[in-house]
């Protein structure tokens, strides 16, 4: 587990360019480029973008139940 700055769906959505960011714990790795991850008791899918080395968290489609 690891806390990063990412880019968060919920908060973004409608803009055309990502600007809100906010902390989320990467559980673990999943896929290729897929991530686990845990934002605000969510747990969701991210991806890591390694063109502007940013993690890219969607908490609205990307919801995993367990």
């Amino acid at each position: 587990m690891q806390k990063a700055i990412a880019y968060i769906q919920s908060l973004n959505k409608g803009k055309i360019h990502s600007t809100e960011v906010d902390e989320v714990t990467i559980l673990e790795k999943i896929g290729d480029n897929l991530y686990k991850c845990n934002y605000k008791g969510t747990i969701c899918t991210g991806i890591f973008n390694w063109f502007t080395c940013s993690y890219y968290v969607d908490d609205v489609y990307g919801i995993i139940k367990e």
